[in-house]
Order: C-alpha cells, then structure tokens, then sequence
C-alpha cells in the first residue's frame, strides 16, 4: 500500500495530472478561437463550410473544411502561442553563454599529463 501512495504523490504524476487538465481547458479556448476566425473568414468570403461540395459525386468538401481549420489551428497555435511563448522565454530566460566543451577539457588534461611525463604531441 505504501507503494501505492508513494506513486500517487510523487510530482511527476501530479504535474502530468494538472498538464493534462490544463491542455484540455486550453484545447477548448483554441478551438474556440478557430470558431471565430471561421466565422470572420464566412463574413468575408461566404460560409466556409464545404461539406455539401462534392464534385464528380465524391464528397471531398468535409476533407476540404476540416483541412482549412486544420491550418487556421496550426497558424492560431503558431501565432499566439508559440511564438509569444518562445520570445519571452529568450528575453527572461536568455540561454547561457557555451563554454568549454568536455572534448577540450580532455585534451587540455592530456596535454598536461602528457608534459609532466617529458612527451610532446
């Protein structure tokens, strides 16, 4: 039972938990945000709803519809929320400066003991 509980407790799985909640409520408002966007794009162009479409009698217009909110999605996604998301963690979060690599550190080691013992490379 005391394992059971540790595995209930531990951080990993309370974080995947409130993530998992969280990506939900927030798949909702995305989804709502494509809603508008094809709203404003049927205001604009007509209705873009082509599921009666179907040329040659092969019904393609759901395809159609679901692959423009499927780019809407991807540009809404894009737009405001990864890219805002990647410039403020480079302007609060700036990566550190590269340092040595381990490759140089290993060479400089040899080098030394390589001196100390009257070698040269």
């Amino acid at each position: 039972m005391s394992g059971f509980k540790k595995f209930l407790l531990q951080g990993d799985l309370v974080s995947l938990a409130v993530a998992f909640i969280i990506g939900g409520a927030f798949g909702t408002v995305v989804t709502a945000l494509v809603t508008v966007i094809m709203d404003l794009l049927g205001k604009a162009g007509g209705t873009p709803d082509f599921s009666s479409y179907a040329p040659g009698g092969v019904h393609v217009g759901a395809f159609i519809t679901a692959l423009v909110a499927f780019v809407i999605l991807a540009a809404v996604v894009y737009f405001f929320i990864v890219a805002p998301y990647t410039k403020a963690k480079e302007r609060f979060f700036p990566s550190p400066e590269p340092g040595p690599a381990e490759v140089d550190y290993l060479k400089e080691i040899r080098d030394l003991l390589a001196a100390q013992q009257g070698k040269t490379l």
